[in-house]
C-alpha cells in the first residue's frame, strides 16, 4: 500500500512533533506527501497551514512568527491561524485579494506533541489513559525518521514470533522460539490483543523489570489504533511495574516515516531514571528500526494478492491488513500499491 496515494489516511489524527520544538519559531513537516508548516499561536496552541505562501509559492516554513500569526520570509505577507492573509507590508493601504488563504489543516496539542489531520478526522487522537492517571509519569523517548511504512512498524510490534531473533543480545529467547497466542478483542478502529511472554531478564534490566528472576513475565495488553497508533501494555507481574509504551509511526511519504515513542511508568524517578530507561529501549528500538528497513515498505494489505507467505503468529498483522482493506473499500478505494516485481 501507497500511504500517499489511500486519501482516506487523510482523514486520520497524526503526532508530527513535540510541542517544544515550535519555541524555536515555524517548524516544516512533511505528512502523507503533504508540505506543512507548524507553529505557535498567540494563545500558545499549534497551528498547521500548508507550508507555501500564495503569493510566490515561498515555503512559510522559512519565515517567523509576529503576534501568533506567521509571517512569509520572502514578501512578508502575513496569514492567521485560519490561513487567511491578514496583512500585504508593501500594501498597507489596499484591501487584501479575495481568496488570499493558505489551506489550514486540523492541528491540536496531546501528550506534548503537535497532532495534525489533513482532512475531517473519522476519529478522535488516541486516547492515553495513564495521562491522566494518578501514579504515572510520561517519558517522551524517540523522535526518529525511519526508512520503512507504518503498517510494517504496527505488525511488527503485534509480533511475538520476532523477539527471539531481532532481540536476542537483549530479552529475546532464541532457545523458545514458539511466540506465545493472543487473545484479540477487536472493536470498530482496531482491537486489543493480549498475551503472557516469558522474557530474559540479565542483570542490566532488573531495574527496568523491578525483579531479579533470570527468566521473568510480561504480562502484554496491546491495543492497535486505526491505522498506525499503538499501546505496548507491559506489566511485569513479578514487580508490578507498568511499563507502557505508545507509538505513532507517522507517514512522511511512501517510504518514510516518523518514530514518536511516549513511555508510561508506574514508578519514581529515583527506583528508575528516565535516562536508564531511554538507555534501555533505545537499542531495543534501533533492532527494530535496522530490520524493518531491510523489508519492502509497500506492504500489501489486500492479502488476495498473495505476495507473501503467512504464519500462524502474522495473525495480527493479519487482522490489522484486513481492516484497513476494509477502511479503503468502505470509503470507495482499492489499494495503490506498486507494480509486482518480475
Amino acid at each position: 500500500m501507497l500511504v500517499t496515494q489511500q486519501k482516506v489516511l487523510r482523514k486520520f489524527w497524526y503526532a508530527l512533533m513535540p510541542m517544544s520544538a515550535l519555541d524555536a519559531g515555524p517548524q516544516p513537516f512533511t505528512l502523507l506527501g503533504e508540505n506543512i508548516v507548524v507553529w505557535k499561536g498567540a494563545d500558545g496552541k499549534p497551528a498547521a497551514l500548508r507550508d507555501r505562501c500564495c503569493h510566490r509559492t515561498a515555503k512559510l516554513s522559512k519565515g517567523f512568527v509576529e503576534n501568533g500569526n506567521i509571517v512569509c520570509g520572502y514578501h512578508g505577507w502575513t496569514y492567521d491561524c485560519s490561513g487567511t492573509c491578514v496583512r500585504i507590508p508593501q500594501s498597507p493601504d489596499s484591501s487584501i485579494p479575495a481568496g488570499a488563504r493558505v489551506t489550514a489543516y486540523h492541528c491540536d496539542e496531546r501528550y506534548g506533541y503537535v497532532w495534525v489531520a489533513l482532512e475531517d478526522p473519522l476519529q478522535p487522537i488516541p486516547y492515553f489513559p495513564e495521562e491522566e492517571a494518578p501514579g504515572y509519569r510520561r517519558i517522551l523517548q524517540f523522535y526518529e525518521e525511519w526508512k520503512t511504512s507504518p503498517l510494517r512498524v504496527m505488525e511488527n510490534s503485534f509480533d511475538n514470533s520476532h523477539f527471539s531473533f531481532v532481540h536476542k543480545a537483549n530479552f529475546g529467547m532464541i532457545d523458545n522460539p514458539v511466540p506465545a497466542k493472543y487473545e484479540f478483542r477487536p472493536n470498530d478502529w482496531g482491537f486489543e490483543a493480549e498475551t503472557h511472554v516469558p522474557v530474559r531478564n540479565p542483570e542490566a534490566s532488573f531495574r527496568i523489570t523491578g525483579t531479579t528472576e533470570p527468566v521473568t513475565e510480561r504480562h502484554l495488553t496491546n491495543r492497535w489504533y486505526m491505522p498506525f497508533s499503538r499501546r505496548f501494555g507491559c506489566v511485569y507481574p513479578a514487580s508490578g511495574i507498568h511499563h507502557i509504551i505508545y507509538n505513532c509511526a507517522t507517514p512522511i511519504d511512501d517510504g518514510k516515516l516518523m518514530l514518536v515513542q511516549w513511555l508510561y511508568r508506574n514508578d519514581s524517578e529515583e527506583a528508575c531514571s528516565t535516562q536508564e530507561l531511554i538507555d534501555w529501549d533505545r537499542p531495543i528500538t534501533s533492532e527494530d528500526r535496522d530490520i524493518l528497513e531491510a523489508t519492502d515498505p509497500d506492504a500489501c494489505v489486500d492479502t488476495r494478492r498473495r505476495v507473501e507467505f503467512h504464519m500462524e503468529s502474522d495473525k495480527p498483522g493479519l487482522m490489522m491488513r484486513r481492516m484497513l482493506m476494509d477502511l479503503l473499500t468502505r470509503h470507495g478505494e482499492s489499494e495503490v500499491h506498486n507494480p509486482p516485481e518480475a
